[in-house]
């Protein structure tokens, strides 16, 4: 089977090989150190590798990569960053960790305390939206809230960053579509845009002047205080998403398998950040119309990301129209692999819990790695619904011989199957 057959069949929920992802979306990648790891590891050329998330510092696995570890699934990237400059005229960066990096021509940065700030849209002129913590491996989004009227909030204000698709980002997805089709490989598309009150753009971090709420703790407050206000985004927001990915169906024709709809994260480790119905209510018939006018007019399959304890949000995310649930974060309250498998596994695709990566991945040994892998394939890959891959991104600091004995798990699987 080729990756593309391999990686549909799996979603189409039938029997077989587990597909492997690593890298095709801004949840299901490798810090930077880990990839220049895995790339001497393999005897791979020695280059700087690109930044492609800023935020996360999340590396390109390039193509000599994939084919070494096996990866079924090509992304495509927005073009922009969330830090709102565009990943062209690459340049050289050496990280605070001493790693040379590529980074991309407006990542412009300075340094304060030993912390390392970046500029939104690399406008030196604005304050900073980023900082990377002396010490950290990855930026923190800045809140830079101004005083707000909260008895005269304008719905405008949070949604700066949201427009029309331009000509030149259609051109830009048609261009890197079908360069991803000619892979072989499954196709997930970032186009942006759909991502409802998730926390990490809320700040707005990719603005050099944000306007309405962008407090993060102010954020969640308005779900439940002023609820009205963050209906009319949500309304507005997905009234343009619609608007666009109808676009941008036309500029990617066939090329496109999946698209990343959403990152928002309604789980905890232990419990939820709201209840079901305030879901159901207030997220739900927006995740439902974008969702809709995917399947009624596209075959793509639908992504939605949702860290913690995000059980009873399932059978939520499924009434929703959403395919794929990522990253299963098993080590979670009420997060058990066979309990998923039954009750779900029918309806959604697993992408992620392979391994723990809070404990198992990053302190455990290979042979740790190796068992807990094999036996999630094993519970998850029963009759299809399964790609392969870690409970988010690859942190550094991660042995890298446990990076290694995961993709050997998973190929020591498919070999029996």
């Amino acid at each position: 089977m080729t990756s593309y057959e391999k990686t549909r069949a799996s979603l189409d929920h039938q029997p077989g090989p587990v597909p492997i992802d690593f890298g095709s979306n801004a949840v299901t990648g490798m810090h930077v150190t880990i990839v220049e790891k895995l790339r001497r590891y393999y005897g791979l050329e020695e280059r700087p590798v690109r930044v492609n998330e800023p935020y996360q510092m999340l590396g390109e696995i390039e193509d000599d990569l994939k084919l070494a570890i096996g990866v079924d699934v090509e992304g495509i990237y927005p073009e922009g960053t969330i830090f709102g400059f565009k990943n062209e005229g690459w340049k050289e960066w050496k990280a605070p960790w001493g790693q040379l990096l590529l980074v991309p021509d407006a990542f412009r940065t300075f340094e304060r305390d030993g912390a390392v700030y970046i500029y939104p849209e690399g406008d030196t002129s604005a304050e900073a939206s980023g900082k990377l913590p002396d010490g950290g491996f990855f930026f923190d989004t800045i809140i830079r809230q101004r005083p707000i009227d909260e008895d005269n909030l304008n719905p405008e204000d949070n949604l700066q960053e949201f427009a029309p698709v331009s000509e030149s980002t259609l051109a830009y997805f048609k261009n890197a579509s079908a360069a991803a089709r000619k892979t072989g490989r499954y196709v997930m598309a970032n186009f942006g845009g759909t991502g409802l009150g998730d926390v990490a753009l809320v700040t707005g971090p990719m603005i050099p002047k944000p306007r309405g709420i962008r407090d993060v703790a102010e954020w969640y407050m308005a779900t439940v205080a002023h609820s009205d206000y963050v209906e009319a985004i949500f309304d507005k927001q997905t009234m343009l998403a619609v608007e666009n990915l109808a676009r941008l169906k036309v500029a990617v024709g066939d090329n496109v398998d999946a698209a990343f709809i959403c990152g928002t994260d309604f789980g905890t480790q232990t419990s939820q950040f709201c209840s079901v119905a305030t879901f159901e209510s207030l997220w739900a018939p927006y995740y439902k119309r974008v969702n809709d006018w995917i399947h009624a007019n596209t075959k793509w399959k639908t992504f939605k990301h949702c860290c913690g304890a995000a059980e009873p949000f399932m059978k939520p995310f499924i009434e929703c129209g959403f395919d794929i649930i990522n990253p299963v974060q098993l080590s979670a309250a009420g997060m058990n692999a066979v309990d998923l498998k039954k009750k779900y596994g029918d309806r959604l695709t697993f992408w992620g819990g392979a391994v723990d990566t809070q404990k198992t991945l990053p302190f455990g040994s290979p042979a740790d790695v190796r068992r807990e892998a094999l036996e999630r394939c094993s519970i998850f890959s029963e009759n299809g619904g399964f790609v392969f891959n870690a409970i988010h991104n690859i942190q550094a600091r991660t042995p890298v011989e446990n990076v290694v004995a995961l993709v050997d798990a998973v190929a020591e699987f498919n070999r029996g199957t």
